[in-house]
């Protein structure tokens, strides 16, 4: 019976092909080429032969459509979605059978606001671990190489993120230049998770970002992904706010040849020159990169040498490719990360107290002088459809020190004999010193893949070992000290093993289950401290980190919502508390809501909702542990709250507005300040509750324009606002950092011509209104006469400055 029904149903559909030649059918699904998924949205426009009328619809949440054509003529379609290539296919006939198309993804599209790909579809395997794919429950914004195309002028990365939601970024020399630095929703370097391929850079010990020592890094970078809250599962340091995924690898067809040059105000310039193979029939590619920046810096004698280089080499054949990556950066900067006083803010903006203490004029060599190398061997192998195998092996090195005049020092502190001159014991000298760091970092990261249908899971994970030489030099003293004498040598070590589990389920009609656990554990050994020589610690932790996430996907609208735990390690420093006092781990339960809108090409919008509970945060106090120092200590409980708006609109097709506003609440619930007293000694207990977490401003924002008034010409005006931060987190009205808007003129001219499509012209006009403004500073309080004093320092950003760029592309 149920055979003769089916073959009623076959004969009857038939009969009606047949019969009604004017009203056909046409039936498909529309796919993504590589893994197969569905791709809701797309659009299919139906061009019958001699007929001006265009017939169209779009696919379902499976990819499908359904259309009836109302003609028995020849016809053309064509078939598009954001971010790959448009498919035409003609029909001679039309059938009930359904089509199954499948588009290919375009390698550098970029998702802008809409975030409307995933980015695991095309960037390296060794990547796709640690990124969050298009309809993960995570939130995150995906930028890939055009992004940076008008803004790379010199400044380190932190400035050309600096439109992205939450994010705000300093500069000690005030340039974006040297030593810069970054917070995403207020959270400081030490605690975002960066990795470049897949591989940890965080500094194992500080647990700190420091791009300085990545000279035009970002000239060698593909893509970025920075997520925003906890994230997913990732490689190296602890994600507690953010992730930042950076990948290199991009695979070009052709060779080429790239020259930038850029110069602007004080005396900044950089000169960049790539070059590549492109990709040889023999499967082999190179790509070669070589950086120099130099600036005098805002800030007076802040002056950064700069010098960088990437080497990449790769195979790739059917199903498996190798490469070998060298990154190698070298900065000599002049230091500036004592601030300007707040009693000279006024009068002299660009005061810098560094080199100060030698008799007469600054010392000229109060530097910092550091060497940063790394080597990446990766290796993929796509073992058959749906599974994929990845590793990669890693060495980093680093060397360097930091060199200051010191004046009346004690030959106690340096474990020196008090000399005798002309018969009088001498207890102190000027003398010249250098701290040194000589550490290797080295591990393997690894990943393995497998992708069929609405299923996909991932295990990753890694191991890393640390090893770090801190040791102090005398290199001159006005007399009694040896040259080259070594006060102190202690070493230190860091083992960090990770393993995790992802998995990812799309369930019919348009919903998705995503659920993370990593296991990671982590053994510190510090042989002492350079105040402290005797203080020992071995001290090991073991973290459980779970995440989950459900989603929906439409046409026009996509919400996700998750949670994440993260555990996070004490920073090197945070071990000065003393062998019977040792900070406790930190907890950070992160809950996130978002929501995508997408009405066309015209209009996208990303709304999204988080709260962020920490327990055992560690913050600043003032408190003073039982070895002297100043370090940081947990407290019970402290949360951050917020939501976060993004938007693109493009009425036309030469003028786009783009912009995201954040507003947040960050909160201590009760902790009590340290402030030493000179008169009595010891120090005074403040009690404080529901206070701002300090550099936590309750509004950021950001605002650009791109307009095209002609062909090859583009003029952008970029604004960045942040609100009040607090310098430390008693809310002291006297301790903060004033709200500041600044903006940005960019023009872009590629001229209209074949003969020059290569030739791109660049000015910035940065800081237009000249506004003054410190996005960084600190501050310290004490007792003394009885009253308290307390000192604020901060970090001018320079006036209204100009840098315009050439780059030719061959």
């Amino acid at each position: 019976m149920k055979r003769l029904l089916t073959g009623f149903l076959f004969a009857a559909l038939l009969l009606q092909a047949q019969t009604s030649p004017a009203q056909n059918v046409f039936t498909g699904k529309v796919v993504d080429q590589e893994t197969g998924e569905p791709l809701a949205g797309a659009s299919i426009q139906v061009f019958i032969t001699g007929e001006p009328k265009l017939q169209g619809t779009m696919s379902d949440i499976q990819g499908a459509f359904n259309l009836n054509i109302n003609s028995g003529k020849k016809a053309r379609v064509t078939i598009s979605y954001v971010g790959y290539k448009v498919k035409t296919i003609s029909l001679q006939t039309y059938t009930i059978m359904p089509l199954l198309i499948r588009l290919e993804k375009i390698p550098d599209v970029s998702p802008g606001v809409t975030e409307n790909i995933n980015p695991t579809r095309h960037v390296p395997v060794e990547v796709r671990s640690i990124r969050a794919g298009d309809k993960a429950p995570f939130t995150k914004t995906d930028l890939k190489t055009a992004d940076f195309e008008q803004l790379n002028l010199g400044q380190d990365v932190p400035f050309l993120l600096n439109q992205t939601p939450a994010v705000l970024a300093y500069s000690d020399a005030g340039t974006g230049v040297g030593y810069t630095g970054l917070r995403i929703r207020g959270t400081d370097a030490s605690r975002i998770n960066m990795t470049i391929n897949g591989i940890p850079y965080n500094d194992a010990e500080s647990q700190g970002i420091f791009f300085v020592d990545l000279p035009d890094f970002i000239s060698s970078v593909s893509s970025v992904q920075v997520q925003r809250g906890v994230g997913g599962s990732s490689n190296g340091a602890g994600a507690f706010g953010a992730t930042l995924s950076f990948s290199t690898k991009s695979e070009q067809e052709k060779p080429y040849v790239e020259f930038n040059n850029s110069y602007g105000s004080f005396e900044t310039r950089k000169h960049t020159v790539k070059i590549g193979t492109g990709t040889l029939k023999s499967g082999f590619s190179a790509d070669v990169r070589l950086s120099s920046i130099r600036s005098d810096g805002f800030i007076e004698r802040a002056e950064a040498k700069l010098d960088g280089y990437y080497i990449s080499a790769g195979y790739k054949k059917k199903n498996t490719s190798v490469t070998l990556n060298l990154l190698s950066g070298h900065e000599r900067t002049y230091q500036a990360w004592n601030g300007v006083p707040e009693s000279l803010l006024l009068t002299n903006r660009r005061y810098n107290s560094a080199g100060t203490e030698k008799p007469g004029s600054p010392y000229q060599n109060e530097i910092d002088l550091y060497t940063q190398d790394h080597y990446q061997l990766l290796a993929d192998h796509r073992v058959n459809r749906m599974i994929t195998l990845n590793t990669a092996f890693f060495l980093s090195t680093g060397k360097g020190y930091y060199e200051q005049y010191k004046t009346n020092e004690k030959y106690s502190d340096y474990g020196l004999p008090n000399p005798v001159i002309n018969g009088a014991t001498v207890t102190e000298t000027d003398l010249v010193r250098q701290l040194w760091l000589d550490n290797d970092y080295y591990g393997q990261t690894f990943g393995a893949h497998y992708n069929q249908s609405n299923t996909s899971l991932i295990l990753g994970g890694g191991w890393t070992n640390y090893k770090g030489k801190h040791f102090g030099e005398i290199t001159w003293a006005k007399f009694g000290a040896p040259i080259g004498y070594r006060w102190y040598n202690l070493n230190a070590a860091k083992a960090d093993v990770n393993s995790y589990l992802k998995w990812q389920q799309n369930i019919p009609g348009g919903w998705n289950i995503y659920a993370d656990i990593q296991y990671r554990n982590v053994h510190y050994r510090i042989n002492g401290f350079r105040n402290n020589p005797q203080l020992l610690i071995n001290q090991q932790y073991h973290f459980i980190n779970p995440k989950a996430g459900v989603g929906y996907a439409g046409k026009k609208i996509q919400v996700a919502v998750s949670y994440a735990l993260a555990n996070k390690e004490p920073n090197r420093d945070d071990f000065e508390a003393g062998g019977t006092n040792l900070p406790r781990q930190e907890t950070l339960h992160d809950a996130e809501l978002n929501i995508k809108m997408n009405a066309g090409k015209k209009l996208a919008l990303q709304l999204t909702y988080y709260y962020m509970y920490y327990r055992n945060q560690l913050v600043l106090t003032g408190k003073i542990n039982d070895v002297g120092a100043y370090t940081r200590q947990n407290i019970p409980v402290s949360y951050r709250m917020g939501t976060e708006l993004q938007a693109e609109v493009k009425p036309n097709n030469w003028f786009t507005i783009s912009g995201n506003i954040a507003f947040s609440s960050n909160k201590i619930k009760e902790f009590t300040e340290y402030v030493d007293d000179y008169d009595n000694g010891g120090q005074k207990n403040i009690p404080h509750r529901n206070r701002d977490i300090a550099f936590s401003p309750s509004v950021t924002a950001s605002l650009s324009t791109e307009a095209q008034i002609f062909p090859g010409m583009k003029i952008s005006w970029v604004n960045k606002y942040a609100g009040k931060q607090y310098l430390d987190n008693t809310q002291n009205e006297q301790r903060r950092l004033n709200s500041y808007l600044v903006s940005n003129g960019i023009i872009s001219f590629k001229p209209p011509v074949k003969k020059l499509s290569g030739v791109q012209f660049l000015v910035h006009i940065n800081n237009i209104f000249n506004i003054k403004y410190e996005p960084n500073g600190y501050t310290f309080s004490y007792y003394y006469g009885g009253t308290t004093t307390t000192e604020n320092y901060y970090y001018p950003m320079a006036g209204r400055n100009f840098m315009a760029g050439l780059n030719i592309r061959l």
